[in-house]
């Protein structure tokens, strides 16, 4: 771990935010360590509440999959793994984003990263189930992995950026999520770092999630990015798990710099969170640089 807080302090001058934190877990042992700095001095202990951004939706769709599967038809898995057609995304209403989402029809086609999809998914779930997403998905969670709205009182969250000419801080990044003011799939979940590697060790014990996609993961088809919804390394050469996983890698990226990768051959998890919008989003060079940086070492452990 000495080698990774040096090889981040390196890295860290070369980004445009302020705040990281890394953790390593091991799966076989259902251990892990953590570290964390914010303007490249480390922390005693780790204390930010990150934006997990995108990394909500596999932990909240793909864990309601991987406990009820009974809930997951040919259609609810191609929403679940965003090969239903629907748009991107853009800007819904607060009022109508249940009717404009579910207006959509669903149809096989190749992959398209959606939030809609993962917003019809979550829908389709509550139908089905009649329960709130919430109560389906949160078996698992840590304390320290909550909802935007529920941040403990004391939790000091790192700066995301701009929002109607205040900095974002203490509120989801994702202006549908923060519009819509509600649990959803797609983006709202806070973390420590601490709080989401013990939620990936709970929602293994809890699930046999390596387990289940250690069976899926060799037999599906190249084409598939997605499998139960998480995103898996396709090009072992060039990912933004770092290179050094294996093909038998799955995990999700966050669009706030958040990611979890779980490499079943080494069994081992690796876990980066930042805060990359803080400045400004759309020059990601320092950010990839870090992310495979910092993933190949993990991999190297």
């Amino acid at each position: 771990m000495q080698n990774l807080k040096s090889l981040a302090l390196d890295l860290m001058p070369q980004q445009h935010f302020d705040s990281l934190a890394v953790g390593v877990i091991d799966f076989k042992t259902k251990k892990f360590e953590t570290f964390e700095m914010q303007a490249e001095v480390l922390s005693t202990k780790p204390y930010l509440y990150f934006d997990l951004a995108s990394v909500t939706k596999p932990l909240t769709n793909s864990a309601v999959c991987l406990k009820y599967p009974e809930l997951f038809d040919e259609s609810m898995m191609l929403l679940l793994n965003h090969r239903a057609g629907l748009p991107m995304g853009g800007l819904l209403s607060k009022n109508s984003w249940r009717e404009q989402i579910l207006s959509y029809e669903i149809a096989k086609s190749e992959v398209l990263y959606s939030d809609y999809s993962s917003l019809r998914c979550m829908l389709e779930i509550e139908k089905k189930s009649k329960k709130k997403l919430r109560e389906l998905c949160s078996y698992y969670f840590d304390s320290e992995l909550v909802h935007w709205k529920e941040l403990p009182e004391t939790a000091i969250c790192p700066d995301y950026g701009w929002r109607n000419k205040k900095i974002v801080c203490g509120e989801v990044h994702d202006n549908n999520c923060f519009n819509i003011n509600e649990f959803v799939s797609h983006a709202g979940l806070f973390a420590t770092i601490d709080g989401l590697c013990r939620s990936l060790i709970n929602l293994d014990n809890q699930t046999k999630m390596c387990e289940q996609l250690g069976n899926i993961l060799p037999g599906a088809p190249k084409e598939d990015r997605f499998v139960l919804g998480f995103d898996r390394v396709m090009d072992t050469e060039n990912t933004l798990a770092g290179k050094g996983s294996s093909n038998k890698t799955f995990g999700h990226l966050g669009f706030t710099g958040t990611s979890f990768w779980i490499d079943l051959e080494k069994m081992r998890g690796s876990v980066i969170l930042t805060n990359a919008t803080q400045s400004y989003w759309y020059e990601r060079s320092g950010l990839i640089k870090l992310r495979k940086s910092l993933g190949e070492a993990i991999w190297k452990l």
